[in-house]
């Protein structure tokens, strides 16, 4: 399961950083995604950052 933030739609809110820091981090005033697979225990709070984002910039994809 991979994770994408388009960075265009991204404001930098955080909220993403804040539910699932295990697979985003903030780099500047933009989240990014900092693992190239994301963790079995990090898959929910990943699909929750994805449904969460205000911009709905976060894909998750298996």
């Amino acid at each position: 399961m991979k994770a994408v933030i388009d960075q265009d739609a991204c404001t930098g809110c955080g909220l993403c950083v804040n539910t699932c820091p295990q697979v985003f981090e903030m780099e500047g005033d933009k989240a990014k995604v900092k693992v190239d697979e994301i963790p079995e225990d990090a898959k929910e709070c990943a699909k929750e950052s994805e449904t969460d984002c205000p911009l709905e910039a976060i894909k998750i994809s298996e």
